[in-house]
């Protein structure tokens, strides 16, 4: 079981890692097309984009699949899905493109490392999330990391209301991610996908209503193939991330993003790399390992609890099957229904997940 739970924090990391990736490409190539396409209209068909994807994708699953594995979104989601699509996909993009169509392409990327601090300090002062000292030193060395490659822009590259936006995006986002913790039992894709149509379809109808214009038709392709990678699929493997590992270490690991894509906006918008840019990448890469490799383990007690979301029997979940429940699976797939944990005391590697919510 403790091999289980390490492999889970292992995917988690992998799964924002990835997530990061995706995302990181975005900013820079989103510059490029804010010259003739408002941030609004830009951000609308980039979610849309998204969300068609993963409804494409669930399509193809229901055929494939007899049963489903995931826990479905319920009425009483609908305020915290609301919220998730309001602060993370309307209003923190919206703030981004305008930051960016202020700032370099570089700055604009590297500022967004405000997300992971803002995000840990929420997770640890309001959701009560747990960091030990080794995962603090992680976050701070990848934070410092794009602090350092922003000394290279230099104050001719910044724009007060720029930063301000990208700024005020952050924040935004800090909200989305632990709000979306609270859905991590949820299934991702599903919740990805409702939270790319409603932030697409909002700031798209709004975008046509100020300015009126569609993108080019020439851009199509490309807009989907964006908008599916770094907002559908980097959606769902960053729900992944939050569901394993928890907003605050899934935030740590996103830092990686913004240096992603500075690296692209030295490919895609022909900026020249400097030692700083060496440094920078040196200071996060060792900050990812270091996460990578910290280990939290003590004896903690689960309270009594019943939930819904998908599992397998581990030491955590012992219980019956009624008639009600879906079979259990011969190769030992995940499968979903609601049930109970039994209290229990013991002692394994853990992180902030929703089972892990103990004080320290």
């Amino acid at each position: 079981m403790k091999s289980d739970l390490r492999h889970g924090q292992t995917r988690g990391h992998l799964c924002g890692l990835l997530a990061a990736a995706l995302f990181g490409l975005s900013p820079p190539l989103c510059k490029r097309l804010l010259g003739e396409v408002s941030p609004l209209v830009l951000s609308g068909c980039l979610y849309l984009s998204g969300g068609i994807a993963l409804s494409l994708y669930l399509s193809g699953r229901r055929i494939l699949r007899s049963t489903e594995q995931e826990s479905p979104l319920r009425w009483q989601d609908a305020p915290l899905l609301l919220g998730i699509t309001l602060f993370g996909g309307v209003l923190g993009p919206l703030l981004m493109l305008m930051g960016l169509a202020r700032l370099s392409g570089l700055v604009g990327s590297l500022l967004l490392n405000l997300e992971a601090p803002m995000t840990m300090a929420l997770a640890v002062l309001v959701f009560r999330e747990h960091l030990s000292r080794t995962e603090w030193g992680a976050a701070a060395l990848i934070v410092a990391g794009a602090g350092t490659l922003r000394l290279e822009s230099g104050p001719g590259a910044s724009s007060g209301l720029g930063i301000l936006c990208i700024a005020a995006a952050c924040l935004c986002w800090a909200i989305d991610n632990n709000l979306t913790q609270r859905l991590s039992l949820r299934d991702p894709v599903r919740v990805a996908r409702w939270k790319t149509l409603g932030a697409g379809s909002t700031s798209l109808i709004l975008g046509l209503l100020l300015d009126g214009s569609m993108p080019r038709r020439e851009l199509g392709a490309a807009l989907f193939v964006m908008g599916a990678l770094s907002y559908g699929l980097s959606l769902v493997l960053d729900n992944y991330a939050l569901r394993l590992i928890g907003a605050a270490r899934e935030a740590a690991l996103f830092s990686t993003a913004p240096f992603l894509g500075g690296v692209a906006s030295l490919l895609v918008l022909r900026e020249h790399p400097t030692g700083w840019h060496a440094l920078g990448a040196g200071l996060m890469l060792t900050g990812v390992i270091v996460s990578l490799r910290a280990r939290h383990s003590h004896r903690h007690r689960h309270e009594r609890l019943e939930h819904e979301h998908a599992h397998v029997h581990d030491e955590h979940h012992q219980h019956v099957h009624g008639p009600s429940d879906p079979p259990l699976d011969p190769f030992g797939a995940p499968h979903s229904h609601p049930h109970s944990h039994t209290a229990i005391e013991h002692e394994h590697p853990h992180a902030s997940d929703l089972h892990h919510r103990h004080k320290h």
